[in-house]
């Protein structure tokens, strides 16, 4: 059975989880919307959370005038995957995280190796 929390508490997660990037990483995050939605696209599986854009590590002075990067996290299976609110706020940590370091261009080997896949 899945948790059960509000969408609003649910938001606040996410705004916490957000408050614990340092400033100085969180001031070059630009062109970038995070959102929270309750289920991933089904081509994308059962996923926690997504990043869809092009990595900062990855942009050059070409880069301009494109829309926004995504960071997507997952309500639905997030609620599935934990049994407590105490568990619920760790992977909420842990998934937006893990996406914002993607914005960055750090992979899943290199975030596997930080403890954070």
């Amino acid at each position: 059975m899945a948790l059960s929390v509000t969408p609003e508490r649910f938001d606040e997660l996410v705004d916490e989880a957000l408050d614990q990037i340092p400033q100085q990483l969180f001031d070059l995050v630009e062109n970038c919307a995070l959102i929270v939605a309750e289920e991933p696209d089904p081509e994308l599986g059962d996923v926690l959370g997504y990043y869809d854009g092009i990595p900062l590590s990855e942009r050059t002075s070409q880069y301009s005038g494109v829309l926004p990067d995504r960071i997507m996290i997952f309500r639905g299976p997030l609620l599935r995957f934990v049994s407590s609110e105490a568990e619920l706020v760790e992977e909420v940590r842990i998934t937006v995280l893990h996406e914002v370091a993607h914005f960055f261009g750090i992979d899943d080997d290199e975030l596997d190796d930080l403890g954070y896949a």
